[in-house]
Order: C-alpha cells, then sequence, then structure tokens
C-alpha cells in the first residue's frame, strides 16, 4: 500500500494541478472529497497538472460520508494536516499506507472531519504568519512522511 493524499473539498485548481502532478511524480494515490470549488475539468487544473494527470491514482469521492465508508475499509489511518494542531509532522512516526487529509483552502475543515481523524499535525512556522500555501504544504508532509517510510522512487544512475 503507498501513501495517499486525501483533498477535503478543494478550492484552487492550481493547487490540485500541483498535487496530482507531485502525487505521479511520487508515485502516490489520490482522493478528492467532493463537492470542489471549481470544475475538475478546469483549465487551470489541467496547466498546473500538465500531462502528469494521466499517470496518477485519482479516486473521487461525491461527500465526505462516501469518503469515510471507503476510509472504514481501507485500514489506514487519516492524518489531518492543520494550522490548528499542536505536533509537528516531524515528531510524528508516519507509516507508508497513511492518509494525508489536506483541508479546504479558504476553510480548512469542519469540527467532525477534526473529530473523525487519527492524528493532526502541523508544519511549524513562524510566529504571527497563519499558513503555507495548501500545495506546498502537501508538498513538506508528503516529503516528510516518505523519507521516514523509504517510500520515494530509487534515483536512477545516469
Amino acid at each position: 500500500m503507498t501513501l495517499r493524499i486525501a483533498l477535503y473539498q478543494p478550492d484552487i485548481p492550481q493547487n490540485t494541478g500541483t498535487i496530482l502532478r507531485m502525487a505521479a511524480c511520487f508515485g502516490l494515490s489520490v482522493d478528492i472529497i467532493e463537492p470542489a470549488g471549481f470544475d475538475l475539468s478546469d483549465r487551470a487544473l489541467k496547466r498546473a497538472g500538465l500531462d502528469y494527470l494521466k499517470h496518477v491514482d485519482l479516486s473521487r469521492h461525491q461527500s465526505w460520508g462516501a469518503f469515510e465508508q471507503w476510509h472504514s475499509q481501507s485500514e489506514r489511518r487519516l492524518i489531518l494536516l492543520s494550522s490548528h494542531a499542536t505536533q509537528s509532522h516531524t515528531d510524528f512516526s508516519f507509516k507508508s499506507n497513511d492518509i494525508l487529509l489536506m483541508g479546504r483552502e479558504s476553510s480548512g475543515v469542519p469540527d467532525h472531519v477534526h473529530k473523525a481523524v487519527d492524528a493532526r499535525l502541523k508544519i511549524p512556522i513562524r510566529e504571527g504568519f497563519r499558513s503555507l500555501n495548501l500545495a506546498l504544504a502537501t508538498g513538506i508532509a508528503a516529503g516528510e512522511a516518505l523519507r521516514q517510510t523509504s517510500g520515494f522512487p530509487p534515483v536512477k544512475e545516469p
């Protein structure tokens, strides 16, 4: 099983496209929990994802309830990245089959989603700043999880 990224009702197609491109490069699976704030065939999504989108294992869930039903049968931990968490992502022991849940750019996730996760983590940033860009935060968290689980693809010799 590989690491998964779940996007809760994403708002910005460029962020989603960037995350999908990263997922293709690292062999990660992506779950989009709808409704999204844009049409998933959006031109900006495709521009950000370039021709990598066809290489992504992408699943769409029509609602949080549909995602929860799928997740309950998956035997995977659900790890929420949140600016409201207290534990740093670098102080957490990731497993290779974890799902990294990223909240909506405009509003994060509602309380019932916070209550449904197995862990809540934050990426420490300087005092006085609210948060990082969603695609950047996803890359930082996924990079740490892949580093810990030796999940990066092998480097090919030139």
